[in-house]
């Protein structure tokens, strides 16, 4: 039998405020455990909260950017579980009326072909704490500092039917938030997370299968993981005469499995109701008007800006503009050299490795933009090659420094003078008279594949330092055959 997939996903975007959703304690991530918690988000007796008008604005501005419906009443009510990080017993959230409703998401997958991914709504939340498990001799420890922190929740529609469709959701959400600037997207630090709804349906058939919820996916490659091990695992359940059960899961990414957590709740077991200590929150017109002027660039208006400002492929813009911080690294680096396409070429390249390498993001990148600008400035102009290149920027991105001065501590200019390349293609030839008179007598098809000889023998001669493009064109010029 053939399955079709059915994927919706549940994101959850912690938004850049400075202050907590309901208190005024600091979201700052990285402090020791419980010094950013005060009485609100300790649930202490007669502590009441005050909304964040930050956290609002955020809102507004990323339900502008997914061309969404924005509420003008929205309410606040509180889901009811009891978990040790959740002190108040209850989260604070939206439910019946969140602030952002229907909106969409167009994104671009493999071969060039685009998809459009419905939103359902987005709503406004505080985070719980986090429950640490390490170094407490069997029991568990409870840091409440991420408690209180804002949230938008993302909702989509199932309208993705491959892990390759949601990751590039995913990656499109990210794109977005990070453009307005309301999230930094680190993921490694919980900035976005993902809770991935998965089910499977014979192909043809309208009616959706028992899904299960794989929760708190932090990167992109283990939303795929997580999407093809429990697609695969559904279809053999199945086939094997079994029935998925609806069940919340949860993913191993450095083991690649994954486990049952708990039975899926649905939003009754929660008991929601409006929360009496807020009011409803109603946001004028003029209000969100303000907000929509006040818009950065978003990832799309900013990818055709590349192809039309910096004569870029698609591909390429699409690569470089996906992201804040890179775009920003781009642009400064198309300043500091000149040439748009070098600039694409090396982020791409080299810049995208070692950050890969070393799990870093560009923002964090140890070579600047200015620095590798002055590199890419020495090959445009010969002074060093492409292959010297990569050696000096190993050094930068190790020890850093100015290219200029790694080219001359190191004595990796490259040789461009006519005449002192002349004279080693004079002695090259003048030893190798065997080989000159086969590259001579060959089929010209052939000639360029045994003009390497030639070329290895200099390079090596010039300890990698001649001007590979001068150097051909004088042992063409001087292999040429004599009878011609």
């Amino acid at each position: 039998m053939e399955w079709e997939t059915v994927i919706g996903l549940e994101v959850h975007i912690q938004l850049a405020t400075q202050s907590k959703i309901f208190s005024g304690a600091a979201t700052a991530f990285g402090a020791a455990p419980n010094t950013q918690a005060c009485a609100v988000d300790l649930a202490m007796p007669g502590t009441l909260p005050v909304a964040n008008e930050a956290a609002f604005r955020y809102a507004v501005m990323f339900g502008l950017a997914v061309d969404a419906e924005i509420a003008t009443t929205s309410v606040f009510e509180r889901k009811n579980y009891f978990y040790p990080d959740l002190p108040k017993g209850y989260q604070t959230t939206q439910l019946a009326k969140p602030i952002v409703g229907r909106g969409h998401v167009d994104v671009q997958l493999a071969g060039g072909d685009s998809k459009r991914i419905r939103i359902h709504h987005a709503h406004l939340e505080e985070d719980a704490g986090k429950s640490l498990h390490e170094d407490f001799h069997g029991m568990s420890g409870i840091d409440l500092n991420r408690a209180g922190t804002p949230l938008i929740e993302v909702v989509t529609e199932p309208d993705m039917r491959s892990a390759e469709e949601a990751v590039a959701c995913a990656r499109k959400l990210h794109s977005i938030a990070t453009s307005l600037g309301i999230c930094d997207g680190d993921m490694s630090q919980g900035s976005m997370r993902f809770d991935v709804n998965i089910s499977v349906r014979p192909r043809g058939d309208k009616t959706l299968g028992t899904r299960t919820e794989t929760k708190n996916l932090n990167s992109f490659r283990f939303i795929e993981e997580a999407i093809k091990l429990e697609v695969a695992r559904q279809i053999d359940l199945i086939e094997d005469g079994g029935r998925v059960v609806q069940e919340t899961r949860l993913y191993d990414g450095d083991s690649k499995t994954a486990r049952s957590m708990r039975s899926k709740e649905e939003a009754n077991d929660y008991r929601y109701f409006p929360c009496p200590d807020l009011l409803p929150v109603v946001l004028e017109a003029d209000y969100i008007d303000a907000i929509a002027k006040q818009l950065p660039e978003l990832p799309d208006a900013r990818q055709s800006r590349f192809v039309n400002e910096y004569g870029l492929s698609t591909y390429d813009a699409a690569a470089l503009s996906s992201d804040a911080a890179g775009a920003a690294f781009f642009e400064a680096l198309v300043a500091a050299c000149g040439d748009a396409k070098q600039a694409a070429n090396w982020l791409m390249g080299e810049v995208s490795a070692r950050l890969n390498a070393d799990e870093r993001h560009i923002k964090d990148s140890p070579v600047s933009a200015a620095q590798l600008g002055g590199l890419i400035a020495r090959v445009l102009d010969n002074t060093i090659s492409g292959k010297m290149a990569k050696q000096v920027f190993e050094v930068m991105w190790k020890d850093g420094g100015d290219a200029d001065t790694i080219i001359a501590n190191q004595g990796l200019q490259q040789v461009s003078d006519t005449a002192a390349l002349e004279a080693m293609v004079d002695a090259v030839i003048a030893d190798s008279a065997k080989q000159v008179d086969n590259y001579r007598n060959a089929d010209p098809a052939k000639r360029p594949k045994m003009l390497g000889y030639f070329v290895g023998q200099i390079m090596k001669a010039s300890k990698g330092q001649a001007n590979p493009q001068i150097l051909n064109k004088i042992l063409l010029k001087k292999l040429e055959p004599k009878n011609k």
